[in-house]
């Protein structure tokens, strides 16, 4: 059995800041891409995309061609994500109904999904809409929809909470999607989910494959590491 996390900040020092885990995973989105960034964490992602791409940014309220965050005293709140975040406006971008928005969601038009998480499962599994407190939201809302209509899955999250791991082998949190997730951001490590395992495709500097998988607190696969049989 692997051990407990170690969370002690020297063994942190070289986790990335959430604006660096959005321009790392907005690395990753194609030329041509149309994308739906969850709410939270994921909206960041909109203020690091390649400038020599053209990618398509589609709001589950109803707007395709949304662009950055505007400047600090720029808002203008008729203008608004899923989130209720002020956001822009590309050229050639649209207003539609969000009857037709979860149509695009639902009907495979979206190439990626942004997502953040409480949990993720080695499988693939999502969890990310309600922890039992109190003060949850009473529903999955779209999430569910963008899950399982969107393509390609990525999460975005911290690595680990205040006493564990959010990379988990079951999750103990209402999933919201089933073996959804395609690839997983965090602030230490950029990990693949494949049908024999979490694959690790990065890690911040100084953290060794056997550290993090000892934070991690499941079993995770490299290219140089054993592979199952």
């Amino acid at each position: 059995m692997l051990g407990t996390p170690d969370l002690s900040e020297d063994k942190l020092m070289h986790k990335l800041n959430r604006d660096q885990i959005a321009a790392r995973v907005a690395c990753d989105i194609p030329d041509g891409a149309y994308v739906n960034l969850g709410i939270g964490l994921p909206t960041l992602v909109a203020n690091h995309l390649p400038k020599d791409r053209e990618i398509v940014l589609q709001s589950e309220n109803g707007l395709l061609g949304m662009g950055p965050a505007p400047a600090k005293g720029k808002e203008d709140w008729e203008l608004i994500n899923a989130g209720k975040e002020a956001v822009t406006l590309l050229p050639g971008g649209a207003f539609f109904h969000q009857a037709d928005s979860f149509g695009m969601m639902r009907g495979g038009h979206l190439d990626i999904c942004v997502l953040g998480a409480f949990q993720v499962s080695s499988k693939g599994d999502l969890a990310n809409w309600h922890t039992g407190a109190a003060d949850a939201i009473p529903a999955v809302g779209g999430a569910m929809d963008l899950a399982v209509g969107a393509k390609r899955v990525f999460v975005m999250m911290e690595h680990l909470t205040k006493t564990q791991s959010k990379i988990v082998e079951r999750c103990t949190y209402p999933l919201t999607g089933v073996a959804c997730v395609d690839r997983i951001y965090t602030d230490l490590a950029v990990l693949d989910v494949r049908p024999d395992g979490l694959w690790v495709r990065e890690m911040v500097e100084g953290l060794s494959f056997a550290e993090l998988t000892r934070l991690t607190g499941v079993p995770l696969l490299a290219e140089e590491s054993p592979v199952p049989a």
